[in-house]
């Protein structure tokens, strides 16, 4: 058989959209798919060849998908890291780098050491650190966010603080001493924005067009690409996510969160996978970050991310569904996650609508709803 062709098998940890998008990439390219999630019917599972039903910390489903599979990723960072260590070997994106993105305060240092800047912090690990974060609250900020270092996402675990009455209620109703938060300034910014970067094992890497995120209620509701800022703030973003890729020497998909403060940067957080304010990439770019991240993980050569149209990426969430149909979607471009129960926040799908500018995305977005 020809080298090229030595990898016949990936194996995907986690079977959300993210994994089933990463699967249809691949099998696109011929790969077969082995998924391990705990999930029957999970969204990956759909398009995979075989599903491992286990919990991520089942040490011998993990092993079964070392043997099964030639290359290993995952759809998610919140992997168990001892599952990790024993995919290590087939693990290109390793189990560093997601010790690191874990932990809120570890990424923050990780990003400093770096030579980038991020929102001011107080680190709370303990009790006796909570109170110097709270005198310092008292005396300096008018609002702070609260978050859990570890384990929150889309505004889980996270508490926003204004008042002396908001810390009072944290502290008897929330707090709890055995987890570890990062008490974070809340900035005055003026967009928020995100760059998608890969990186193989042989040192080539590729930045996606930069988008531009609108949230609500902390969850992601629509990513603007390009972004609505100047060329050097594009240039000075795709600039500081390469180097962030060579000094932690990335294998995979680095998603990079970033505020723009007048003409500074600062990194909010790193996601080392796929991201959802890439979707776009889907139909907008000549090739997408789910196909990167398979070329990547595999080390093949990375391919062309030039961006073909202006593009707005909807998310739809669980309550979204009861009022949208395929025929309402008119033009644009679906993507449906296969999931079976629609939760409130919860993310069913996309859409992707593609038109001459920005303007006219706009336009056409504000008809679907």
């Amino acid at each position: 058989m020809p080298p090229s062709f030595a990898i016949q098998t990936i194996g995907i940890l986690g079977g959300g959209q993210l994994g089933r998008m990463m699967a249809l990439a691949a099998k696109a390219m011929g790969f077969r798919i082995v998924v391990l999630d705990p999930e029957d019917d999970c969204p990956c599972a759909q398009v995979a060849d075989l599903h491992i039903r286990a919990a991520y910390s089942d040490e011998s489903a993990c092993r079964e998908l070392l043997q099964t599979c030639d290359v290993i990723t995952y759809e998610f960072e919140n992997v168990p890291l001892a599952s990790a260590r024993i995919l290590e070997e087939k693990l290109p994106q390793g189990s560093r780098l997601l010790e690191i993105t874990q932990d809120r305060l570890r990424e923050k240092e990780a990003v400093q050491n770096l030579g980038f800047l991020t929102a001011d912090y107080l680190p709370v690990r303990n009790p006796e650190e909570l109170e110097v974060f709270a005198q310092h609250f008292l005396q300096n900020y008018s609002t702070v966010f609260l978050k859990t270092a570890r384990g929150g996402y889309d505004g889980k675990g996270q508490f926003v603080l204004q008042s002396a009455a908001d810390l009072r209620e944290f502290r008897e109703k929330h707090y709890r001493p055995e987890l570890s938060y990062v008490a974070e300034e809340a900035l005055n910014f003026d967009k928020e924005l995100s760059a998608i970067v890969c990186r193989n094992a042989r040192g080539e890497c590729s930045v996606f067009p930069v988008a531009e995120n609108i949230h609500r209620n902390q969850i992601l509701h629509q990513s603007i690409v390009p972004a609505r800022v100047p060329e050097h703030i594009h240039q000075k973003v795709k600039d500081l996510a390469l180097e962030i890729a060579e000094g932690l020497q990335l294998q995979g998909t680095l998603a990079i969160e970033l505020f723009l403060c007048g003409d500074k940067l600062r990194v909010n957080e790193l996601a080392p996978r796929p991201h959802n304010s890439g979707h776009y990439s889907l139909d907008a770019c000549l090739t997408s970050q789910f196909e990167q991240h398979i070329r990547a993980v595999c080390n093949l050569p990375l391919g062309d991310v030039h961006q073909v149209s202006p593009c707005v990426m909807l998310n739809l969430l669980g309550e979204d569904m009861q009022i949208l149909s395929r025929e309402k979607a008119g033009k644009h471009k679906l993507h449906l996650y296969g999931k079976k129960e629609a939760r409130p926040g919860r993310k069913m799908g996309h859409i992707n609508i593609l038109e001459n500018s920005i303007e006219e995305c706009l336009k056409s977005m504000e008809k679907i709803f």
